[in-house]
């Protein structure tokens, strides 16, 4: 479970990310979360876009991807859901205690 601080210092280092991942009319599946999860095991942090066609709420959406990952849920905000997860192999942000 993540920290104010250490979410303040994650918010911070996902502001300049561009969403690497879209949850479109499909929603959320199997094949998303393991290639989410590959690319949380290589950057730690990823920003994913929740596009206008999804019919889904976006606190489902987020919810489901942080469950299907093993993520943190760093912030929600507007259709960007922002998630980090500590690399096992590839660690790289050093959080603030």
């Amino acid at each position: 479970m993540l920290k104010g601080k250490q979410k303040k210092f994650l918010r911070a280092k996902a502001h300049h990310l561009n969403p690497i991942f879209q949850v479109g009319k499909g929603g959320v599946n199997d094949n998303m979360i393991k290639q989410i999860s590959e690319a949380l095991e290589a950057r730690e942090l990823i920003k994913i876009s929740v596009l206008q066609n999804n019919d889904d709420d976006r606190d489902e959406v987020a919810e489901s991807l942080t469950s299907g990952t093993g993520a943190e849920l760093v912030q929600l905000i507007g259709s960007t859901i922002i998630l980090y997860k500590e690399s096992k192999e590839n660690k790289e942000i050093q959080l603030p205690q």
